[in-house]
């Protein structure tokens, strides 16, 4: 079990939301830079790589991870929207890399919503069954895949707060913004649920 940092980040904004059994945080950083027991995979179906936090993920964890991922497609195929899997963390900080697949947004009418939920709840439950006690999320699909923050901001609030309620692992979730923008927008967003 780890006490999850960021190594080598001056944290410009945190935000800690206590629940009854663990505790989230917002906070402005580079996930590949987060000491965890697991840090959370923005990926596409192929698991390979690719832009963004993705690219810099399997950059920064180097070819464990991408031999892991491979042999995990190999054997099972492309991972779907809304599931989770499970690989080393490689050469980065933290111990596990949970790899998971947002929905694409294509208006709101596509089940987007149930699928970016399920992304957030399929990676927690792969954490709590490695025993991971710290996990770390960057913002799922809101880059290139084209998910509005302020609604992608609601969705992660919802499943987070419910899946909380009835799991004591992980006991600490970061949710970890590369722009300022980001956090912004998603502390705001949060913030405004709370008071509902």
């Amino acid at each position: 079990t780890r006490v999850m940092r960021s190594r080598g980040l001056r944290l410009l904004t945190m935000l800690m939301i206590p629940f009854s059994l663990c505790s989230a945080r917002l906070e402005r950083g580079d996930i590949t830079r987060v000491e965890a027991d697991a840090i959370v995979n923005a990926a596409n179906s192929g698991l390979l790589g690719g832009g963004g936090v993705d690219g810099a993920i399997h950059r920064a964890g180097g070819h464990a991870i991408y031999n892991e991922c491979k042999a995990i497609v190999d054997k099972h195929g492309p991972l779907p929207p809304g599931r989770a899997v499970i690989t080393s963390g490689g050469r980065l900080l933290a111990r596990h890399v949970i790899h998971t697949v947002g929905p694409v947004w294509r208006g709101g009418g596509a089940g987007e919503a149930e699928t970016l939920a399920s992304a957030y709840r399929e990676s927690l439950r792969v954490a709590e069954q490695y025993g991971c006690a710290t996990v770390a999320f960057p913002s799922i699909s809101t880059g290139a895949f084209g998910y509005p923050r302020e609604k992608a901001a609601r969705v992660v609030w919802d499943c987070i707060s419910d899946y909380v309620k009835h799991h004591a692992l992980p006991a600490e979730i970061g949710l970890v913004f590369f722009a300022p923008v980001d956090l912004a927008i998603f502390e705001k967003q949060i913030e405004g649920a709370r008071l509902v």
